[in-house]
C-alpha cells in the first residue's frame, strides 16, 4: 500500500540502524515520517519548502535546472500522508569533506525532530561515501550545535586542496572557501564543521 503522492510504501520498510539504535531512516517512524531518497517529481516540492527561506533572505533561491541537476544529492521527508514537508541535500566537495546545504522544513513540522531525521540521514549518507567532515553554513546555530557541529573561522583544507576547489563554479563550495565573491550572500552566517 502506498501513501497519497508517495511511491513509497506506508508499511514500515527495512531500516538502517544508527550509532544510537534508532532507525534514520527508510521507514516511518512512530509519527509516520519517511525519509527517503529525493525523486525527480520531488523538485515543485522542494521549491515550495524552500520559499519562505529564500523569501526570508535565510537560504539562497535555485533555479529548477539546478534542483534537478542536483537531486541525488537530496532527501526529502514525507509526512503521514505522503507530502514532502522536509528537504536537505548532501554536497561532497572533496575525498573528506561534504557540505549539507538546502536544509528546509516546512512551518507546522519545525520542532517535532524531522530536521533532526533529516540531518541523522544526511549524516549516514556522508559515512556511506567516506566522507570524515560535514561542513554547514547556517542561521540555525543551535541546532547545529546539539548535534556536534562546531563553529569554524579559518579554512579546514590544506593550500593544495584550497587551489583545486577555488575552480569550481559551486557556490556552495565558494561559501565554504569564503571567497570575496559570495560575502554577500553569507552576511550573518555561521560556518560550521563536524567531525563524523
Amino acid at each position: 500500500m502506498h501513501g497519497p503522492g508517495s511511491p513509497y510504501p506506508v508499511s514500515t520498510m527495512v531500516g538502517e540502524m544508527t550509532e544510537h539504535g534508532k532507525h534514520a531512516f527508510h521507514e516511518r517512524d512512530d509519527h509516520g515520517i519517511l525519509v527517503r531518497p529525493a525523486l525527480a517529481s520531488d523538485v515543485p516540492h522542494i521549491q515550495r519548502l524552500i520559499a519562505p527561506y529564500v523569501d526570508r533572505r535565510i537560504l539562497l533561491g535555485k533555479e529548477n535546472v539546478a534542483l534537478y541537476g542536483s537531486i541525488q544529492q537530496f532527501r526529502i521527508a514525507e509526512g503521514p500522508d505522503g507530502v514532502p514537508i522536509g528537504c536537505g541535500a548532501l554536497a561532497v566537495f572533496w575525498d573528506d569533506i561534504a557540505e549539507v546545504r538546502t536544509l528546509a522544513l516546512d512551518a507546522d513540522w519545525i520542532h517535532k525532530r524531522v530536521g533532526h531525521r533529516m540531518l541523522e540521514a544526511l549524516e549516514h549518507d556522508a559515512r556511506e561515501l567516506g566522507v570524515a567532515r560535514i561542513f554547514c553554513l547556517t542561521f540555525e546555530v543551535d541546532f547545529f550545535t546539539k548535534h556536534g557541529y562546531l563553529e569554524i573561522g579559518e579554512s579546514v583544507v590544506s593550500p593544495d586542496v584550497y587551489a583545486e576547489l577555488v575552480r569550481s563554479s559551486d557556490e556552495g563550495v565558494a561559501e565554504f572557501l569564503d571567497l570575496a565573491r559570495v560575502k554577500p550572500n553569507t552576511l550573518g552566517n555561521t560556518r560550521m564543521l563536524k567531525i563524523l
